[in-house]
């Protein structure tokens, strides 16, 4: 059941009366750059999201601060509900970015149109999270608990944050997560990601001179760059890409050593396990060879089901209220639902910005696509604990 759409023309008037506060705080966030690997600038960041968040929704119920070594720290905010359902938002505050970036490339406002760097992916979503819990509650709505997770190191893995993340989800009635959005839409499908290294061992002697008492690494990994690729499968959603290869010292060297970086991207937990079959049985075409494969899957893939539709369907009908016609979409880059969906939690993934080319210079977002997003969070909000606890499973 979603909030009727009285209810909604509310909560559409409280945020667009916000509307200047709002883009403000995406001004300033974006102002505050915050590459994954530079843990003082994601800390002065992160102090930010959290006196924000405090001064926008108000002080939370609990606070929990966990400490990311050398990555950002993971933030959850918690805020009790007047109903028994949990939500766990989902914000990363890391981004692709260098610092340094903002001096040629600064935020800027054309219009609708709002650009600069971390902007869509995703700075805004950060800041529409905090709007939508505070819109939600400024206007009466029955709400479930809402924790708010900032994570600082999304873009490169998450090592630091999947425990935390996995610790909150797993008791969530619903992972909402405030990732752009693709073309406007949520994205009800995400692959899995492996992340593998080759390392090749061979016999270095003289190319002219002794050339048959070599082993030439190169030979080793061409082949095997030939025999990955073949794993490829597009019917089936999985591609395996050798992206960096290295290897060898001079042209008159039979080669001792190469190596390789592959991305393998599946969309379901079968491909996984061929992948890991295959991997699993390399041998060198010359015995005298060497090879070691490292490295494993990163992310799970988040398969489309009832776990991704049934939420999408809750925010479809909310916008669908407001006029509005929200639409889903498979996509090939994962993200933090793709843990909370293997975990079996429901996941709304895509609630953020509207707008596009993430991690490409002129990422940019539609301001009025923000405000719009709030107010259909909050809408979810209300709809997630109209229908209670565990009835998203």
């Amino acid at each position: 059941m979603s909030p009727d759409p009285q209810t909604l023309g509310v909560v559409s008037k409280w945020v667009a009366g916000q509307a200047d506060a709002i883009f403000t705080d995406i001004e300033d966030l974006v102002g505050l750059e915050t590459p994954s690997t530079d843990k003082p600038l994601l800390s002065r960041a992160l102090d930010w999201l959290r006196r924000r968040t405090e001064q926008v929704v108000g002080p939370p119920d609990a606070v929990e601060l966990v400490d990311g070594g050398a990555r950002g720290d993971v933030l959850v905010l918690t805020y009790a509900g007047t109903g028994d359902a949990v939500v766990t938002f989902l914000c990363h505050y890391d981004t692709v970015w260098d610092a340094g970036t903002l001096a040629d490339w600064p935020y800027q406002v054309d219009g609708d149109v709002a650009s600069g760097p971390g902007v869509f992916d995703m700075k805004a979503g950060c800041v529409q999270a905090i709007w939508a819990l505070a819109a939600a509650r400024a206007t009466g709505l029955t709400t479930p608990t809402v924790r708010i997770l900032f994570t600082g190191d999304e873009e490169i893995g998450s090592e630091a944050s999947r425990a935390s993340i996995e610790r909150f989800a797993i008791d969530s009635d619903l992972v909402m997560l405030f990732e752009p959005s693709e073309q406007g839409r949520v994205k009800t499908e995400r692959k899995g990601i492996g992340r593998y290294y080759v390392a090749v061992e061979g016999r270095a002697t003289h190319a002219g001179a002794h050339y048959e008492e070599g082993v030439s690494a190169i030979d080793e990994l061409a082949r095997l760059t030939v025999a990955l690729h073949g794993l490829t499968d597009l019917t089936a959603g999985t591609t395996v890409n050798v992206g960096v290869v290295a290897g060898g010292t001079r042209s008159n060297v039979v080669a001792a050593a190469a190596r390789a970086e592959i991305d393998v991207r599946v969309a379901r937990q079968s491909e996984m396990e061929r992948i890991d079959a295959a991997l699993a049985a390399i041998e060198p075409h010359d015995p005298r060879a060497r090879i070691t494969v490292t490295g494993g899957w990163n992310r799970p893939p988040m398969e489309r089901s009832e776990l991704t539709v049934g939420p999408y369907r809750i925010a479809r009908d909310v916008a669908a209220a407001l006029g509005r016609d929200l639409g889903e979409i498979a996509v090939g880059g994962g993200s933090d639902g793709n843990f909370a969906a293997a975990l079996g939690i429901p996941v709304l993934d895509g609630m953020g910005a509207v707008g596009g080319h993430p991690h490409a210079r002129g990422e940019y977002i539609s301001l009025s696509g923000s405000i719009e997003r709030i107010v259909i969070a909050a809408g979810v909000l209300g709809a997630v604990q109209a229908r209670g606890p565990r009835e998203l499973r």
